[in-house]
């Protein structure tokens, strides 16, 4: 039979799939199976009103048959099968299956949701990803009802040719000529049976039907009865019928019927985690968008989570075929820790499986599992506080920048799954389980900055407020404070620092006490702040200490903690986030009256004793000495 030419579209678009559309060239494998299950499913539905089918559920399969003398490979289906026409229609032409009017309108209508038929099992590009690793593609296919077969045979863009042959029953055999290996591309994998076997696992592990093939496996022979001492064990090599994949996943089954275990082992062989999760999300939505889902909340954070390395995203399935290993669009970053699987019949897909098209669906799911996961989590403070500790250790700090990121816009998502260091309890806590105990007369949340518990105790800022008997937030982690600014309030009270000046509300008296006292030391204030010069911005008599003698505040925007933060993680940015240093002295102190004297006395020992305040104010604050060696002749000095 003459060759016939496929159209310029086709030819096209053939072209595109060829060299252009996937990344990998094993997918092939996995749109053939999928082809091939859709043929099955054809008829097995058939088969529930036909009785002339003659075939059960059980008797469906896939096979798969490698033959590496012949450099083909097989892949055979009992399902449906085509006719002469379907085979001109569908293998003909190319733009029959949909594929190509189906790209016009993603690209019309971008971004919109839009009823698509599934491309999948219509023999549309597809079908032709077999041409990436195989120089001719035949195709035997009988249609169900039908008397005759027909073969269909191509070398690529140049055309087709049809002719009458035979099979035995209804379905089709789709046979890959395997071209050579290049400098490139090992085209002999897809000949292996242990890779094939890989890939089915991989991508269609839950096609719904067997996909079998016979593969090899050496056994060693029976010891013969009269076998001597000397004897050496023989083996022997046997071709048995395998089914390569499970069928069924774990989370197309009731929750009910799963146990603990079950979960367990998937997370573990799924994800090659050697620790159990410590909580599973199971989901099963049907409605306006339908889909199962099996997430994972991990024990501990991978070695490279906080680096640039990691990869965020869920295994997408589309009707047990595997789309993507890893889709970052159906978990936002601050749930970036989320292992699992997403499986929906609903997807819309464009013209590859590889690059999905971002529709309203996908947008559901996505919000749908980010309210399930929250819920999990507050489920997992409440009622498992030990394992929530064990998750906070691993992946608070992600949450924390989920809530300063985007400019605050997750805050109230993630607000209540925050932990923090309380002075009163001695452990972690919530901010709702602070503001159950605060007293009615307490008029914010107070929080400390610190680069430990230990020293954020022992800072003299939090003196007063521990004083009157309110508890304290001590927070550690660099993005602590930056948290706080952005969050604002709680449920009506503001978030304070402790070393603020207004931490603590003053009456007109005190106010009235305070501006005294200034200007009763207004002469050691202003020796202090000119001794010292343009190191700090200035010093003033402290409204936040109680006992120590002396502390570093800042004045402007910009903290001493965030001032820290930027030298740690931005050297050349922290020279221009610089905190306006204040040096706040406490007037009722022994140190203060020994400076007073001094300044009334002796004003070089004056200058070395503000030059002291101003490096243990440095000190107290975690800041570095500007010179430690200076410092310590000072205090030697003193001892002379």
């Amino acid at each position: 039979m003459a060759k016939k030419q496929f159209k310029a579209e086709s030819k096209r678009l053939l072209d595109l799939m060829i060299n252009s559309i996937y990344t990998h060239k094993e997918i092939f494998l996995r749109e053939l199976i999928s082809n091939a299950s859709d043929a099955v499913d054809k008829l097995a539905y058939r088969s529930l009103t036909d009785d002339q089918v003659g075939l059960s559920r059980s008797d469906f399969k896939i096979t798969l048959i490698p033959d590496r003398d012949a450099r083909t490979l097989t892949v055979c289906d009992n399902g449906i099968g085509m006719t002469r026409d379907e085979m001109e229609q569908n293998l003909g032409t190319i733009a029959r299956s949909g594929s190509l009017q189906f790209k016009q309108e993603m690209a019309a209508k971008e971004g919109e949701n839009q009823d698509v038929a599934d491309i999948i099992g219509q023999f549309g590009v597809g079908f032709y990803s077999a041409f990436m690793v195989a120089d001719q593609v035949t195709v035997i296919s009988r249609a169900y009802g039908s008397d005759e077969a027909w073969k269909w045979e191509s070398a690529g863009a140049d055309g087709y040719t049809m002719t009458l042959c035979e099979r035995e029953a209804a379905g089709t055999d789709v046979i890959l000529h395997i071209k050579p290996d290049t400098e490139d591309d090992d085209y002999d994998q897809y000949l292996r049976q242990y890779r094939l076997d890989s890939l089915v696992k991989k991508y269609s592990d839950y096609i719904h039907y067997p996909i079998v093939m016979e593969m090899e496996h050496s056994h060693m022979k029976p010891k013969p009865e009269d076998a001597g001492e000397d004897y050496k064990p023989e083996y022997e090599t046997v071709k048995e019928w395998e089914t390569l994949n499970s069928m069924v996943p774990l989370w197309q089954r009731p929750k009910s019927e799963v146990t603990t275990e079950e979960y367990n082992t998937f997370y573990k062989e799924k994800f090659g985690d050697w620790e159990d999760p410590l909580a599973v999300v199971h989901v099963s939505a049907e409605g306006q968008v339908e889909y199962k889902a099996l997430l994972f909340i991990p024990a501990h954070a991978p070695f490279n989570y906080y680096s640039r390395d990691y990869e965020k995203g869920l295994q997408l399935y589309s009707s047990g075929v595997l789309i993507m290993d890893r889709c970052a669009d159906l978990v936002p970053d601050h749930f970036s820790f989320i292992r699992g699987v997403v499986d929906s019949p609903d997807l819309s897909l464009n013209i590859s499986r590889e690059m999905l098209q971002h529709t309203r669906v996908l947008q559901v799911i996505s919000g749908n599992l980010e309210k399930k996961v929250k819920a999990e989590l507050l489920k997992l403070q409440k009622d498992d506080r030990e394992k929530y500790e064990q998750f906070y250790s691993a992946f608070g700090r992600q949450l924390k920048y989920g809530v300063v990121s985007d400019y605050g816009a997750h805050k109230d998502m993630l607000k209540d799954l925050l932990l923090f260091w309380s002075s009163r309890e001695g452990k972690n806590t919530s901010l709702a389980e602070y503001a159950a105990r605060m007293a009615e007369d307490q008029p914010s949340i107070y929080f400390l900055c610190a680069e430990s518990v230990e020293k954020a105790a022992k800072l003299p800022q939090a003196e007063r407020v521990l004083d009157k008997g309110y508890e304290i937030l001590y927070l550690t982690d660099e993005v602590d404070e930056f948290v706080m600014n952005t969050l604002s309030e709680w449920d009506g009270k503001p978030f304070k620092n402790v070393c603020d000046d207004d931490a603590l509300p003053e009456s007109d008296e005190e106010k009235a006490q305070a501006e005294k006292k200034a200007e009763e030391n207004k002469d050691v204030l202003d020796f202090v702040k000119e001794t010292l010069g343009e190191r700090i911005k200035e010093v003033r008599i402290s409204k936040i200490l109680k006992s120590a003698p002396v502390c570093m505040s800042a004045d402007g925007p910009v903290s001493l903690e965030m001032e820290k933060y930027f030298q740690r993680v931005d050297p050349q940015a922290a020279k221009e986030m610089k905190a306006g240093r204040v040096l706040e002295l406490n007037p009722d102190s022994g140190a203060f009256a020994a400076l007073r004297a001094a300044l009334e006395g002796d004003k070089e020992r004056a200058r070395t004793y503000a030059e002291l305040l101003y490096d243990q104010a440095l000190l107290i604050a975690g800041l570095p000495l500007e010179d430690p060696a200076a410092y310590t002749e000072l205090v030697c000095s003193l001892m002379q």
